[in-house]
């Protein structure tokens, strides 16, 4: 099924995007892959997982401005620029509503961009969706968040604590991972060399200093779009309390809430067969 896939660029107004993708073929609805955000993050993030679909599914797996293989533009990424980005990938992209799957705080954008722009999607399937911010608690007041806003200071944070080896194997101990004897030699390696790219630390700082935050409790009550989340057991940022808050905020919506024992914060990498057997089940409900 990896022969299928081909890698692709695709021209938006944040810059050229990294795309990897099958021959499109008609029936089944198209099926998006979004990551989430953090140091080295990309596409790489879902690579165990979407080409068990690509012999049955019209597959996209996106890098985001700024991530990635996609162009690291020096210009300001905000919360609204990529609700608008989702949209604006969708419609070039997909000639029917789409089901999007995405993680972490790009869960978020995608929800608020299928309240905005319903018509792009079929489904949303979101793990560990979180604005950060969620049920008034701030994220831009936390310590980090801080030290990030600090000129001088937030490239000696992002170089010394994130974009090395030893911070890509410790968040991944501290923060993504249930299990540490999961993380691979080739996950640290692949995470820190996105995280090193030239112009990696601007989208990744926008995202430490907390301007992409949102409160997702605010938004989800308005999602129209049929929702599937699954959270990870033993995710930390969100805990999995905050989840089961977000998904009783709209049961119209929200078809089903799954949680996978012993993951955090990142299923699809740490245990990328069971995120397939879920998002199979989900497709067939779909």
């Amino acid at each position: 099924m990896f022969e299928l896939l081909r890698s692709h660029t695709l021209t938006t107004c944040l810059g050229e995007v990294a795309y990897t993708t099958n021959a499109p073929q008609g029936g089944a609805p198209p099926l998006f892959f979004w990551h989430g955000l953090g140091g080295g993050s990309s596409a790489y993030e879902w690579s165990a997982v979407y080409p068990a679909f690509a012999a049955e599914y019209p597959v996209f797996a996106l890098d985001l401005p700024g991530w990635g293989a996609s162009a690291h533009g020096d210009q300001p990424y905000t919360l609204a620029a990529y609700v608008d980005h989702l949209g604006e990938c969708l419609d070039q992209l997909a000639p029917e509503p789409a089901v999007v799957v995405a993680s972490s705080l790009t869960a978020a954008f995608a929800a608020q961009a299928a309240i905005a722009q319903p018509q792009h999607f079929r489904a949303l399937i979101l793990v560990c969706p979180t604005g950060l911010s969620d049920f008034g608690q701030d994220y831009r007041q936390s310590l980090i968040a801080q030290v990030a806003r600090q000129p001088y200071l937030d490239l000696a944070f992002y170089r010394l604590a994130v974009a090395n080896p030893l911070g890509v194997q410790s968040f991944m101990t501290n923060q993504q991972f249930a299990r540490p004897a999961r993380i691979s030699p080739e996950m640290v390696a692949t995470y820190t060399q996105v995280a090193q790219a030239a112009g990696a630390e601007v989208a990744a700082l926008a995202f430490v200093r907390g301007d992409l935050c949102c409160d997702l409790s605010h938004s989800l009550p308005h999602l129209r779009v049929p929702t599937y989340m699954v959270w990870g057991e033993q995710a930390k940022l969100p805990p999995l309390s905050v989840g089961q808050r977000l998904a009783q905020l709209n049961p119209d919506a929200i078809r089903a809430f799954d949680v996978i024992p012993d993951v955090g914060l990142t299923p699809q990498l740490e245990c990328p067969a069971v995120m397939i057997s879920v998002l199979d089940r989900y497709l067939g409900q779909i």
